[in-house]
C-alpha cells in the first residue's frame, strides 16, 4: 500500500546521517522527438539497480552546457536511437538510410570526444556504440545488407573474429527484429579475452537485436570484441586500457540478463569518481617534461594544441596541478657548437635557458588567470588554493651553466628547482650514462658545481648520468639527490635507467626516483604502456619503498604510452594506483610529496 504521508517520508530522510549513501552519477543522453527530449525508463531503471544515480543529458550543443555536465557526471551512457546523417561521416546518403535525429548528432558526437578526452567512462548502446565510432575515428555502415558482404563478413571473421570461425555463417541473419524488446532473438559471441566476456563470465550471450547500421571500422582507439555468426561487429572496446565500451544490442530491455553491463558501467564510475576526489585534494605534480622544445614551432599553450602534449586544456582535462618545464639543452658531439643544435640565435647554452624560461614567463603572463610559476612547494599548494595551474622551471643539462659557478646562482634567481647534470653525452661536469667515460664520473668542476647548487637551493638530478656519476654526485651531496624521470633496470637493461643497488642507495639518503614515460625505458620490445609504467613503479616500491617514488612524464621529450599518452590521460594513473589499493596518503606522496619533501629541504638551506 502506497503511504501518502509525506512528512513521514521526509522523517525518514532526516532520521539519520547523511541523508543518502554515495552513489556515482551516471550521465545518460536523451533521444528527441516531437519536440520532447525523453528516454524509455529502462535505461535509468537499470542504473538505479545497478547502484548508480541516473541523470538525462539534453540533445543541447552548447559548449557551455556540455562541459559543465561532464564536470559533474562520473560516467556517460549513450543511448539507442535513430541513424546519424551521414553527412558528419563525409559520406552520402544510401537508399537505406532510415530516419535520421539532427537534434542528436552534434550534441552527442561534441559530448563523446569531450567526454574521451577527461578519462570518463563511456558505455555505448546500439546508436551509442555508433556514436562512438562516429566520434572517435571508427566507421558506421549505413546498412548492414548493403556494406557487409560476404566477402567483408569473411574477412573479418578471419581477421578480428578469428576466436569462432568455424561457427561463421555464409548468410545473414536478422539483426532488425519484431519481437518483443526483451526476448533474445540472436546470439553473441566475445572474444574470451575481452571486457563482455569478464562481465559476463561467458564467451557467448543471446541478445536482443534493432539495427540495421553496425561499425564497420573501429579506428585506431577500439577492438571488435563481439559479433554475431554472420560476422558483424555486435561490441567494442578501448585497446588504451580506458573503460569504454559499445555494444549493438539493448540491454537496458534484458532485464537481470543485462544487468550486469550497467553494474560495469557504474562500477567505473565509482572509481573514477575516485580519483576525482583524490585529485581535489592532492597536489599532482609531473616532475619532468619537454614541452619547451616546441616552442620553435610557436605552439599555443592556451589552446588544446594537437603538437604538444602539456597544454592548459589537457592539464585540466587530465586534473593535473602542476608541471615541471625544462630547458633541455642538446649536448654538441665533437665538432659542433651547441648553436648548431637549437633553433634559436642565442650566443650560447645560458642565453638558450634563458630564453626558454622568458618564453615560460610570457605563457603564465598570458593566461595568469589559469596559470602562475611555482619555485617552492608553498607557491605549488597557494597556486592549487587558487584554482592555478603551476609550471615549475628546471634545466636538463649541466651545459647551461657554461663552467661558470656563478651561473648557478643566476639560474636560481631564475626560479630553477633542479639541474639534470648532463644529458646524452658527458660534459664538463660529468659522464653520462650515454658517455664516455670522460671523467670517471663528477669531474672537479662538477664537485664545484653540486656544492653550489646545494647552496643555492637547487636540487641535484642525475636522470641521465652514468653510475659512477651517480654515486659520486651522492657522496659530495649534502642534500638528498632526485632522478627526475629514470625506470628500473631490472625490468629494462638499458644504460638509462637504475639498478636496484642504486635506487637502495638513493633512498638511503632521502632522495627520490621518478617513474618516466619513455617506451624505450619501460620495456625492451613491444609497445609499452601504462601497465608497465606500473610495473617499474610498484618494482621501485619493492625496492625503495613508498617515501621515495613518483612519476615524471618525459611528455614532449617522447614520453608518453598507451594509457597515459598526454596530460589529459594523468588522472589514468591514479585510476591504475586506485586499483591497485594505494591509499589516498601514498598517492599523495607518488604524485608530488615526496619530491616536494626533497625540495623543501633543499630550499631551506639557502
Amino acid at each position: 500500500m502506497n503511504n501518502f504521508d509525506f512528512q513521514a517520508h521526509l522523517k525518514n530522510i532526516y532520521d539519520s546521517f547523511p541523508q543518502a549513501k554515495r552513489q556515482p552519477v551516471i550521465g545518460l543522453t536523451a533521444n528527441f522527438k516531437d519536440g520532447c527530449a525523453m528516454l524509455m525508463d529502462q535505461y535509468y531503471r537499470q542504473v538505479v539497480n545497478a547502484g548508480g544515480t541516473p541523470v538525462l543529458i539534453p540533445p543541447v550543443d552548447s559548449i557551455d552546457v556540455i562541459v559543465n555536465t561532464l564536470d559533474h557526471i562520473d560516467a556517460l551512457i549513450l543511448t539507442g536511437g535513430a541513424d546519424f546523417n551521414p553527412l558528419w561521416a563525409g559520406e552520402e546518403p544510401s537508399p537505406l538510410l532510415h530516419s535520421v535525429n539532427p537534434e542528436r548528432d552534434l550534441p552527442e558526437l561534441l559530448i563523446t570526444q569531450l567526454a574521451y578526452n577527461r578519462q570518463i567512462p563511456i558505455l555505448g548502446i546500439c546508436r551509442g556504440m555508433q556514436t562512438m565510432a562516429m566520434a572517435l575515428g571508427g566507421k558506421v555502415a549505413q546498412d548492414i545488407e548493403e556494406h557487409f558482404t560476404h566477402d567483408v563478413r569473411r574477412a573479418l571473421a578471419e581477421g578480428e573474429f578469428k576466436h569462432f570461425l568455424p561457427l561463421f555463417a555464409d548468410k545473414l541473419i536478422q539483426h532488425s527484429q519484431d519481437a518483443p524488446r526483451n526476448l533474445a532473438t540472436q546470439t553473441v559471441f566475445f572474444d574470451p579475452d575481452s571486457i563482455p566476456a569478464q562481465i559476463f563470465h561467458a564467451t557467448s550471450l543471446h541478445v536482443n537485436s534493432f539495427h540495421h547500421q553496425a561499425v564497420c571500422s573501429a579506428g585506431s582507439k577500439f577492438r571488435f570484441v563481439a559479433a554475431t555468426v554472420d560476422g558483424i561487429p555486435e561490441a567494442m572496446e578501448s585497446i588504451e586500457h580506458k573503460p569504454l565500451l559499445g555494444v549493438q544490442w539493448h540491454p537496458e530491455w534484458m532485464e537481470e540478463q543485462g544487468l550486469p553491463l550497467f553494474q560495469w558501467i557504474v562500477q567505473q564510475a565509482e572509481t573514477f569518481a575516485e580519483a576525482k576526489r583524490v585529485h581535489a585534494k592532492v597536489l599532482t605534480l609531473d616532475t619532468h617534461c619537454d614541452t619547451p622544445m616546441f616552442f620553435p614551432l610557436n605552439v599555443r599553450f592556451d589552446q588544446r594544441d594537437p603538437r604538444i602534449l602539456v597544454d592548459l586544456h589537457k592539464m585540466t582535462e587530465g586534473r593535473q596541478d602542476a608541471t615541471t618545464m625544462v630547458a633541455y639543452l642538446p649536448q654538441p658531439k665533437p665538432g659542433e657548437t651547441f648553436r648548431e643544435k637549437v633553433a634559436f640565435d642565442v650566443k650560447g647554452p645560458r642565453d638558450y635557458a634563458d630564453l626558454i624560461f622568458n618564453k615560460i614567463e610570457n605563457i603564465v603572463a598570458e593566461n595568469n588567470q589559469y596559470v602562475a610559476l611555482a619555485r617552492t612547494p608553498q607557491q605549488l599548494y597557494a597556486n592549487k588554493a587558487a584554482g592555478k595551474k603551476s609550471i615549475v622551471l628546471g634545466i636538463e643539462n649541466g651545459l647551461a651553466i657554461e663552467n661558470d659557478l656563478a651561473n648557478v646562482a643566476h639560474f636560481a634567481k631564475r626560479g630553477v628547482t633542479y639541474i639534470t647534470l648532463c644529458h646524452n653525452g658527458d660534459n664538463d661536469i660529468c659522464d653520462s650514462a650515454r658517455g664516455t667515460a670522460t671523467h670517471g664520473g663528477v669531474s672537479d668542476f662538477g664537485r664545484r658545481v653540486i656544492e653550489e647548487m646545494n647552496r643555492t637551493g637547487i636540487m641535484v638530478d642525475l636522470s641521465h648520468g652514468a653510475e659512477s656519476s651517480f654515486y659520486d654526485a651522492l657522496e659530495i651531496s649534502k642534500y638528498p639527490i632526485v632522478c627526475s624521470h629514470s625506470n628500473c633496470k631490472a625490468l629494462c637493461d638499458v644504460p638509462r635507467n637504475l639498478t636496484d643497488d642504486q635506487m637502495r642507495a638513493l633512498a638511503a639518503k632521502g632522495g627520490v626516483a621518478h617513474i618516466t614515460l619513455y617506451h624505450g625505458f619501460l620495456r625492451a620490445q613491444g609497445e609499452a604502456s601504462i601497465l608497465d609504467a606500473m610495473a617499474h613503479l610498484e618494482h621501485a616500491i619493492k625496492v625503495m619503498g613508498i617515501d621515495h617514488v613518483g612519476l615524471g612524464t618525459d611528455f614532449d621529450g617522447d614520453g608518453g604510452v598507451c594509457g597515459i599518452a598526454n596530460s589529459s590521460e594523468i588522472i589514468n594513473f591514479t585510476i591504475q594506483l586506485l586499483r591497485r589499493r594505494f591509499s589516498e596518503q601514498d598517492i599523495e606522496k607518488i604524485w608530488g610529496g615526496n619530491w616536494l619533501r626533497v625540495m623543501e629541504e633543499a630550499q631551506m638551506k639557502r
